[in-house]
């Protein structure tokens, strides 16, 4: 989700909440610790050098029961760091505290909640890696059902 999706999607709602990938809310008396801009220069395994920018927010909750962000609260926090992100219209990439570690998610809207999306890696240069394409599973039984050119009296051999 872009920010200005974000942003679009917050007026629409009454109340701020974050459901996890799992289905479950992030307790309603979440924080935004920080918001800003993050950039990441790097080279891929196909030594091509990379960039990318993204518009970084960190949900934190304590034993503050009380605290309740709105969304009018959470468009200050946008507009606050606004001379750090300036008007790039970013993918928006979400840490959350898990289990072990802090986790980075994606976020998409559906249903009034803003829900933390799975990210996963891949390689950036296929064609530099070395790494096959996947090969296509044929059973025996198919292949049987094709005509080979080496068979009998094929003059193939």
């Amino acid at each position: 989700m872009k920010l200005s999706q974000f942003k679009n999607s917050l007026s629409t709602i009454e109340n701020f909440n974050i459901e996890l990938p799992n289905g479950a809310l992030v307790p309603v008396h979440f924080h935004i610790t920080e918001m800003g801009l993050q950039t990441k220069k790097f080279i891929d395994c196909g030594n091509t050098i990379r960039e990318e920018n993204v518009v970084t927010f960190q949900v934190w909750y304590a034993g503050d029961f009380d605290h309740r962000l709105t969304p009018s609260r959470v468009f200050k926090i946008i507009e606050a760091s606004k001379n750090l992100i300036g008007d790039a219209d970013l993918e928006i990439e979400v840490e959350y505290q898990g289990k072990d570690t802090i986790g980075k998610y994606g976020l998409e809207f559906n249903n009034g909640n803003f829900i933390l999306t799975p990210k996963e890696t891949t390689c950036l240069a296929n064609d530099h890696c070395g790494i096959p394409a996947e090969k296509m599973k044929v059973t025996l039984k198919e292949l049987q059902a094709q005509t080979s050119c080496c068979t009998p009296n094929s003059g193939c051999c």
